[in-house]
Formats: C-alpha cells, sequence, structure tokens
C-alpha cells in the first residue's frame, strides 16, 4: 500500500504536467486570448467521437471556430450584450438551462423507468374538459365548482350517452365542436385527440391515460388547464418514428372537379392501377399526387411520430407491413394511398435511456420534492443557522404583519446575520425588504405563524438564488452551454444586422451581384409547352384539332373562349426534364403533339412542343432566391475579411498540432 501511494504521489504532477499544455494560448484574436482545451472542448462537443477523425477536419473546423469567435468579438466589442433585449433573452434561456440542477437524482430516475415503459405504447384517447386554469388563481370554490362539473358529465356517459355527442356539448376544448377558419370548415373531433406517447401530453393527462384501461372512463384528472375525463380507446404497441410514403389527393367542395365523390373514386382507379409489388409506385406519385413536395422523393414524408399526423392515417399505418400500401383513406385533407416505409419501435433502456433522462429534466414531471432538494442545496452550500436571532427576530413582529402592511418594532438591530450559505450571510435587513415585497393580508393566521411562513419561503428562495448564482462555478459544462447560448444569441442578432436585413434591403448590390454571377444560375434544357387539359368528351376532338393548328397559346386560348367548349383549360408553362413525368416522355421538337390519356379519371392532356430552349441564365426574378443567398454569402466573407483585419488572428503552431496529435488514430 505504501509503495502504492508513493507511485501516485509521482505519477500525478507527471499527468498534471502532461495536460498543463491545454492550458496554453491557441488562438489570439486582437486582445482575446483562447486555449487549446477552450477549442478542443467545443471541437469535442460537435464531432462524433466514434468516427476517425483527421488533421484537415480539425484545421478545417478551427477556420469555423475563428470565424465565429471574430463576430462574438465584434458584438461584444459592439456592446450588443448589454442591449435590453439581449439580456432579456439570455436570462430567458440561463433559467431554462439551469432547472435540472434543480432536480432530486432519486425521483428522476423513478420517472424515467416510468416514461420508459411507457414509451412501449400508444395510446389513443378521447377526453373532455372542464376548464380551472391553475394560472388564473381559481379559488377553491371555483376549483370545487369545476369538479362537481366534470363529475357530472361523468355521471352522463356512465349512463348510456354517448362520449363523443357529451363532448361536442361540453367540453372547454374547442376543438371538440366543428368550426370555420378564414372560410375553411373544420369538423371537430368530438373529444378524440387521436394517437400520443409519452411526453406528447402533460403529465396528469399522460398519466391518467395510462394508468386507465381500455374502454375506461377516469375520474377527473386534474392538470393546469383544469379537469379532464379521458376515455381510453386504444392502447397498441409503439411505433416509434415512422417512415412512410403517399399519393395524396386534394378534396376541394368548392371545385367540382375535386368534391369527394369524385376525388375518391380517382384515388381508387389509381390506386388499382398501382402493381401489387410496388413497382411503378414512383411513377404514380409523380404522376398524381397532389403532395408536390414529397412528390419528387416518392412520396416520401419526412419521419413523424403518431401524434404529429391525423389519427386515421396512424391508424391505417398500424396495420400494415413494411412495402405494403394501403387502399384510399380519408383524412380531413383530402384522400391518401399509404405506403408503410418502416418504424423504428423502441430501444433499448440502456439506448433510450440519455434521451429519456433529458426529457424528463425539461418536462413538468420533473418538479419532484423541492423540499429533497432545498436540503440537498443547503448541505452542499454549508447553510448555517442562527435560530436565537431568528426566534427572537420574529418574536418583535406584530399584528402590522397579518394586516399587510408590517412596520418593525424598535429597537431591532436589522444588521443580525440570520443564515450563512458558505460565507455569504443574510441579515434582518435581507429578512424585512422580503417581507415588503410579499406581505398580505392573512386574517385567519397569526402574525407569528404567518412570519415563520415568510421566514421558510426567504430560506428557501435565498438558497435556491445562491446555487443558481454559483452554477458557473459549481460545473463546468453548465458554464459552458450558457456560454454557447450567450454568443449563439449575439451571433444570431448580428447576422441579422450585417448580413441578413442588409441582403433584403440592398436591391442595387443584389442586382450589381446577379449581373457579375448571372452565369452560375443557369436552366437546363427546357421545353416551352402548350398543355390542353380536357376532362369532356365532346370537346376533346375539336381542342386536339386545335392544338394541332400552326396557333399561338393566346390564339388558342381565344378560339376556346369564342367557342365556349367545355372542361378544356389552356396553359403554357416551361419545362425542365424531371420536372414532368408526360413531358420527359414527350419528344422535345418543336411542333410535336402528343394526346395523354388518364387511366385513372376521364382527362386528357394535349400536349404540343412549342420551343426547345438551350441552357440560359436565369432571369433576376426566376433566380431571386438563390441570388440573396449568395450575396449574402458574399457579404460574410467580405465582412470576416474586415474582422480579421480589425482583430488581427493568430494560432500557435506548435500548440494546434499538439491538439491534432490528441485525434489521430
Amino acid at each position: 500500500m505504501k509503495k502504492l501511494l508513493v507511485l501516485l504521489a509521482i505519477m500525478t504532477p507527471a499527468l498534471l504536467f502532461a495536460q498543463g499544455w491545454k492550458s496554453k494560448t491557441l488562438i489570439t484574436l486582437g486582445d482575446k486570448k483562447i486555449s487549446a482545451g477552450e477549442f478542443m472542448d467545443v471541437y469535442e462537443k460537435n464531432n462524433v467521437k466514434s468516427e476517425v477523425i483527421d488533421k484537415k477536419s480539425v484545421d478545417e473546423y478551427l477556420d469555423m471556430f475563428i470565424n465565429f469567435e471574430l463576430k462574438v468579438t465584434e458584438a461584444e466589442s459592439l456592446k450588443m450584450d448589454t442591449l435590453p433585449k439581449f439580456i432579456k433573452e439570455y436570462e430567458g434561456y440561463r433559467k431554462q438551462l439551469a432547472k435540472p440542477y434543480f432536480s432530486n437524482d432519486a425521483a428522476t430516475e423513478k420517472l424515467v423507468e416510468e416514461a420508459y415503459e411507457r414509451m412501449q405504447w400508444d395510446v389513443n384517447a378521447s377526453h373532455i374538459l372542464v376548464r380551472c386554469d391553475i394560472h388564473t388563481n381559481a379559488t377553491p370554490a371555483d376549483t370545487l365548482k369545476a369538479y362537481n362539473k366534470a363529475m357530472e358529465i361523468r355521471k352522463r356517459i356512465l349512463k348510456g350517452e354517448d362520449f363523443g355527442d357529451v363532448a361536442f356539448e361540453m367540453s372547454d376544448d374547442p376543438s371538440a365542436r366543428d368550426t370555420t377558419v378564414n372560410g375553411r370548415f373544420y369538423k371537430g373531433n368530438r373529444g378524440n385527440l387521436g394517437y400520443f406517447t409519452v411526453f406528447d401530453m402533460v403529465y396528469p393527462f399522460e398519466s391518467g391515460a395510462y394508468n386507465a384501461k381500455v374502454g375506461e372512463l377516469t375520474m377527473p384528472v386534474r392538470s393546469d388547464f383544469g379537469y379532464h375525463i379521458i376515455k381510453v380507446n386504444s392502447k397498441t404497441p409503439a411505433c416509434g418514428m415512422i417512415k412512410a410514403a403517399h399519393i395524396f389527393l386534394v378534396v376541394d367542395e368548392k371545385d367540382p372537379e375535386k368534391t369527394d365523390s369524385v376525388i375518391r373514386a380517382k384515388a381508387y382507379n389509381i390506386y388499382n392501377e398501382i402493381d401489387k409489388d410496388g413497382k411503378n409506385w414512383d411513377l404514380m406519385v409523380k404522376k398524381y399526387s397532389d403532395d408536390k413536395g414529397s412528390a419528387q422523393h416518392g412520396g416520401m414524408l419526412t419521419p413523424f411520430k403518431v401524434s404529429q399526423i391525423v389519427p386515421e392515417f396512424i391508424t391505417v399505418v398500424k396495420e400494415l407491413n413494411v412495402d405494403e400500401f394501403s387502399e384510399p383513406v380519408k383524412t380531413s385533407y383530402g384522400y391518401h394511398i399509404i405506403r408503410l416505409l418502416g418504424k423504428s419501435g423502441v430501444k433499448s433502456f440502456e439506448d433510450e435511456k440519455e434521451s429519456i433522462t433529458k426529457r424528463v429534466e425539461k418536462d413538468v414531471r420533473a418538479k419532484v420534492s423541492d423540499e429533497e432538494v432545498l436540503r440537498r442545496l443547503k448541505k452542499e452550500n454549508k447553510f448555517k443557522e442562527n435560530t436565537k436571532v431568528k426566534d427572537a427576530f420574529i418574536a418583535t413582529i406584530d399584528s402590522t404583519l397579518k394586516e399587510g402592511n408590517y412596520v418593525v418594532a424598535e429597537g431591532v438591530d436589522t444588521n443580525k446575520t440570520l443564515f450563512k450559505l458558505m460565507k455569504q450571510e443574510y441579515k434582518i435587513s435581507d429578512f424585512i425588504e422580503y417581507i415588503k415585497k410579499h406581505e398580505s393580508k392573512q386574517p385567519f393566521m397569526s402574525e407569528m405563524a404567518y412570519a415563520y411562513q415568510l421566514y421558510d419561503e426567504f430560506v428557501k428562495e435565498s438558497v435556491f438564488a445562491y446555487e443558481d448564482a454559483h452554477l458557473e462555478e459549481k460545473y463546468p459544462e453548465f458554464k459552458m452551454l450558457v456560454q454557447e447560448y450567450h454568443d449563439g444569441i449575439l451571433l444570431f442578432d448580428l447576422m441579422d444586422k450585417i448580413v441578413w436585413k442588409k441582403a433584403e434591403i440592398d436591391t442595387a448590390g443584389i442586382k450589381t451581384f446577379y449581373e457579375e454571377n448571372k452565369n452560375n444560375y443557369m436552366w437546363g434544357d427546357r421545353v416551352k409547352t402548350i398543355i390542353v387539359t380536357v376532362n369532356n368528351a365532346e370537346s376533346l376532338a375539336r381542342a386536339e384539332e386545335i392544338t394541332r393548328q400552326d396557333l399561338s397559346y393566346d390564339s388558342i386560348r381565344a378560339i376556346v373562349r369564342a367557342e365556349s367548349l367545355k372542361g378544356v383549360t389552356v396553359k403554357s408553362p416551361y419545362f425542365q426534364k424531371g420536372d414532368n413525368v408526360d413531358i420527359d416522355e414527350t419528344e422535345w421538337v418543336v411542333g410535336t403533339v402528343r394526346v395523354v390519356p388518364s387511366t385513372v379519371d376521364n382527362t386528357t392532356k394535349i400536349i404540343k412542343i412549342l420551343e426547345v430552349r438551350q441552357p440560359e441564365p436565369k432571369t433576376y426574378r426566376e433566380a431571386r432566391g438563390v441570388i440573396i443567398s449568395a450575396y449574402q454569402t458574399k457579404l460574410e466573407e467580405d465582412w470576416l475579411n474586415e474582422l480579421r483585419a480589425k482583430y488581427p488572428v493568430t494560432v500557435d503552431e506548435k500548440v494546434l498540432e499538439k491538439v491534432k496529435k490528441c485525434y489521430e488514430n
């Protein structure tokens, strides 16, 4: 044992010396110095440690890091971190980041285990809300009235009334009833909230739903919003993240060609045309889906959870196997033919634990016993109370306190210390100031009882405030995270001022930039077409005859109008390769006419090639979006060059080599 202790005593200074180089300056920006350790902390946080990292990646990140620090340095130089807007936003973020440090680990562990168990199931539930919002300071009488109303509603359902009918009539959740927004009608959900899983609902509601059996009607469940009567419609194995694709057809009752009956028939025609093995799926999506955003990717939707899409969609997804597609499904948006691409399910507890813990710490369920946390913080911060001083002072308090107008008794020494946290003293004068801020009339309490209550609240607030003020020095990871938010807010505000807004208003600069760079923004091979769409069989022959004539787009439109051809529309768009399946399959020769009858409805397209255009620069209007983005990049590059001149940058190459060696294989 003695030999081991001697060996450790020899090794420890050597190890400290070996790591000491990390405190050396790696980067100097003007007067600002950044150590190797500071850079490495940020670098490691933003790189996947399991991947091989080469020297080049360190160099690339170093350049990004320097650019970031230059901008932050400039923002601080401009004192943007002293502006009220910045301070308010920064303090808001810091408050959120500090919350986990005031939780109880043992309670958190139980909540994590509970959340993982619930994560195994997707719940479909309905509710009726009786509002009694905790944030509006509901009185005990208000709370009792709301509870009794909820119980009466529950009795009606238990006696046989339909849950949906009662929800439509009585629920304070407006989504239960039909409504019209901006002229569009939305059918109420009659209390059905659809599918959800853990963390999707407020914690009391979640607990009420997960603890109930399928078909069971819960007793009133209290949340911050009021009382909920919950009915669980189903509990099914969790899907996790879902990957799916769809062919989507919009229903619009104002358009006679897109009424529910028309679109439903079209959807089934499309469904019947899809190969059983789905080999022609991508083609069918491109030809028919009204969701143009997903149509270019086989109809693939962004991966989603069960709570993120309408319940009719989820109900079908749960019944599909991978690569199977459904019959047309109606939702409030239209008709979908759904193809399941995969479900992630739920990973092992070990894999999910870290993620769940973070969610629990940020969730309302993290409000574990404040008393347990208070005891821990008192111990950590060496809380020491002078009980005699406390009791003697409270004995001087008279009825002016309970009247809400406390007057300090004569002869009280307000400089005496009530308690300490580490070396910080809290005096009677501090408590008196607290009383003045928080006192209120208390006709049903004695002045002494009220004084002790206020004192306990003062102690608790002081302990929590002391801990909060010292979080950065106690927890380096918290300090680093808060600094990231501090710098990120500064950077956003400065970039908005110097780059983004400037690019929006500098019309002359953008147009000059376009003229200098327009050859970088080219159209590919394109065709200008006339597309005559006909959905009336009696008009088809005449429409084709007109289209085949050597007439302009305007002339064809004029004839169609003059002859009142029914069910005929005329358009003249440009297309590049890949924009449209029918155009791609048409020969790109001027004068070519191709008739494309639909196999799923009574529509026929007559396509005519008017012009074949070689690659050419996009006009300013056509390229404006990408031009503005590129101009912003140029403004940023020019600005960074100015900052490098203002804050000369030097990198210690010897220290940099040591940094790189840390990430070599």
